[in-house]
């Protein structure tokens, strides 16, 4: 009894000195609580600290974007960070449920040619899908981070081929609407500047169809998150598109990113203080986009 009391002081000061940490430098606080303790008391300030923060998407540097906007990560799966795109890999669908990356005015030039070298992903432990379980199965090795995103880069380029970056897709999806969305993307950041963009298929326990000795799920559909972080007009979109020939305008699969997340079982943005998230998450004007 005695030593467990003896160690209340301790926690408490922990807390204090995060919190007084938090005030002076709020863009590393998840960090700080969670070297501290993992108690309830320290979430239950983690969660008040959300709410209070001033927070600014123009005092966030490269190495925030993980702390902010990576989507929650699912317990038992792996998270790849390459030089330019990261993802959460799903080991039962061999492919990756999201794929997050950073897209800037900057990013839409340069001289990175295309080389199509698709190849297996070492940077997964537990070993991605390889070239082979595309080989004739009728389905294009579609990207979810795109090529034509990364020819600000050598490196991103040729990182872009990773097979844990490629998807199921049939053709007339991917050399249609997924393209034409890829393109309106690029549009939209020549045009706002910094976007952030999750993209992935929609993978649930319901999909039975798969390809390759791997058996890599063939998803039914495919999603995009788009977060506009150029201040002064924050905003967000999602789209969610059917893995089959295009139908409608790109403008009639948007949606709220809310309905994306109850689609997906994803969640994004949750790291974001809560006046932010909810604001983005659950509105979405396309008017604002097209």
């Amino acid at each position: 009894m005695s030593k467990h009391k003896s160690k209340r002081p301790v926690i408490w000061l922990a807390i204090v000195l995060a919190v007084a940490y938090y005030i002076v430098n709020p863009g590393r606080v998840n960090k700080v609580f969670d070297r501290i303790s993992s108690s309830e008391q320290v979430e239950e300030l983690k969660e008040l600290a959300k709410i209070d923060t001033d927070f600014k998407f123009s005092s966030l540097n490269q190495s925030d974007y993980e702390t902010y906007l990576f989507p929650k990560k699912e317990a038992g799966k792996e998270i790849i960070k390459h030089y330019a795109y990261s993802l959460q890999y799903d080991e039962k669908h061999e492919q990756a449920d999201w794929v997050a990356y950073l897209l800037t005015k900057e990013h839409l030039s340069g001289n990175a040619k295309r080389k199509d070298n698709f190849r297996a992903d070492k940077s997964v432990s537990t070993h991605s899908a390889n070239v082979k379980d595309y080989k004739n199965s009728g389905y294009d090795r579609g990207h979810l981070a795109p090529a034509a995103d990364m020819k600000w880069s050598d490196q991103a380029m040729s990182e872009s081929f990773f097979m844990s970056n490629m998807s199921p897709q049939k053709p007339r999806f991917n050399r249609g609407i997924w393209k034409d969305l890829e393109l309106q993307v690029r549009k939209w950041a020549d045009k706002d500047s910094k976007l952030f963009i999750v993209t992935g298929p929609i993978l649930t326990d319901e999909l039975k169809k798969t390809i390759g000795d791997n058996k890599v799920t063939v998803p039914d559909s495919y999603y995009k998150v788009i977060l506009d972080i150029q201040e002064p007009e924050i905003k967000a979109i999602g789209l969610v598109i059917p893995n089959k020939k295009g139908e409608k305008a790109l403008k009639a699969y948007s949606m709220s990113v809310d309905e994306v997340e109850r689609l997906t079982g994803i969640d994004f943005f949750e790291r974001l203080p809560n006046k932010f998230e909810d604001e983005l998450e659950s509105k979405y004007n396309p008017e604002l986009w097209w």
